[in-house]
Order: C-alpha cells, then structure tokens, then sequence
C-alpha cells in the first residue's frame, strides 16, 4: 500500500524550523574546531583523499547537517524512525560480483550494503545520517549528508552514472546453497535539483525474494546528500523523490543561512 507524501505547504513551515536549528548550529563554532579535526584527518589508504590534491574546504558541522537532515514527518504518516536494519540487507545484498572484469559491480552492491558511496576513510565520514521504516510497506530509507570536494563529489556521481550500462545485468554470489543473485541496474531521474545529481535503481532477486533498491545522491557546493530506498515490495518512488527534493532544500537553506552568519 503506497502513502502519499507530506503535502508540500508544510515544507516552508519545516524549513522555518530548520532555519531555527541553523542558527543555534552555526552559531556554536567552539564545536567545530573539533568536527574540522575529524574532516581534515590524514586520509586512509582506500580514500580518494589519499591522491595529492588541493586542502580540503570547509565542512558543516555536525549540528548544520543534522539541521539539514529529512524527518519521517516529510515522507507521511507511515514512516518512522528505524526498527533495526531489514532482513533483506543481509540475505539479498551481502553477495559479491565474481567474475572477471565486474569489480564497479562489486563495488556497487558493497555501496548498497554499506551506504558508504563517497569512501570510507574519516575525511568522507557522513556528517549526520537518519534511517526511517515504512511500517506499512516494509520499506527501509537510509539518508546521509557528506562534505568533501566538489570535483571528488562530482566523480562519484559520474561513476554512478555509468553503471546501467557497465553493470546492467549481472549475477553475483552470496553464502549458501541458494546464492545465486541476479542484478539489474537502470538508470533513474533524481528531481532537478542541486548542481549534479545521479540516480540508480536496483533489483536483487534471489531464490524466493526480489528486491528494489532506489540510490540517489544529489551534490550542493562541497557538500552531498545520498539515499537508499528498498522494499521487497512496489517501490515507493514518491519517498525516494520526497526525500530527495525535500532535503536538497533544506541542505542548501543550510548552507545559505551559515554562509549569512559567518
């Protein structure tokens, strides 16, 4: 059963309010010598960071990109706070893409299972994240605001933006006598929104099991929101737009307000 989402006039009173936690955000800098610590850490051999290039610019705290987060309360009634991760994330995503020439594929279900698209050394660490349920229609969407360089943002999502066709169709392996998964990628239109965005859609089926996973990432300046939205069953793809649209809104009325206060 699919529920419509939040109507749209109750963006501006939620942006009022994002606007009140902004200002509290960007107003406590004595916290964020520490969050500039955590995002200018010598960068990890997997990081992309690991290549010369140009000083990293300046980051949200912790508190702008939670203000910039997206709530339950923007997708409808019927989502909520997390329970716990879903089945599904273990029995249909921990596979890999073995054979020869296919590591985007590998990598590409290792981002599904980790929602880590940007990298995994502490200078692309997500600066706030939610995870919200679908009670009614078992969906799960996993939401993260990253700040990093623009060009680096802007070559994950060009990568993204090859898979359909590099890993259109594909069969990866997962543990057991039934691990055979089967894997599409289509291409998917993300709202027009932010300065670049990119947007998947996968299905994993497996024995019993087909699975749907929404993937979209949508780049504001130096700063990125990333979301996955699966269900075993319809997709939702007015939650995945909601999210989507809605917090490109809030991230970039974040960014505008701190800018104003500085």
């Amino acid at each position: 059963m699919q529920h419509a989402p939040a109507a749209r006039p109750l963006l501006g009173a939620a942006l009022s309010a994002v606007l009140a936690l902004t200002a509290t955000a960007c107003d406590t800098a004595g916290g964020r010598g520490a969050d500039r610590a955590d995002a200018t850490a010598p960068p990890t051999a997997q990081s992309p960071a690991a290549l010369p290039s140009p000083a990293l610019p300046p980051v949200l705290t912790r508190g702008q990109a939670r203000a910039a987060l997206i709530t339950a309360a923007d997708l409808g009634e019927a989502w909520g706070p997390t329970r716990g991760a879903a089945t599904w994330r273990d029995e249909l995503l921990k596979a890999t893409a073995e054979r020869t020439g296919q590591a985007d594929c590998r990598r590409l279900l290792d981002v599904l299972y980790t929602e880590d698209l940007f990298g995994g050394g502490a200078v692309t660490a997500p600066r706030a994240s939610a995870a919200l349920d679908d009670a009614d229609g078992g969906a799960q969407l996993h939401y993260r605001i990253t700040s990093y360089r623009a060009a680096d943002l802007d070559s994950t999502l060009g990568w993204l933006g090859t898979l359909p066709d590099v890993c259109g169709h594909f069969e990866a392996r997962a543990a057991g006598p039934d691990g055979t998964r089967e894997v599409r990628v289509t291409a998917l239109t993300p709202p027009e929104s932010g300065d670049a965005r990119r947007g998947l859609r996968v299905t994993v089926s497996g024995a019993d099991e087909v699975l749907t996973v929404d993937l979209v990432a949508v780049r504001v300046g130096d700063d990125a929101l990333s979301l996955t939205n699966g269900t075993l069953g319809e997709p939702a793809d007015d939650a995945t737009r909601t999210a989507a649209e809605v917090g490109t809104e809030r991230l970039t009325e974040v960014r505008r307000q701190c800018r104003v206060q500085v």
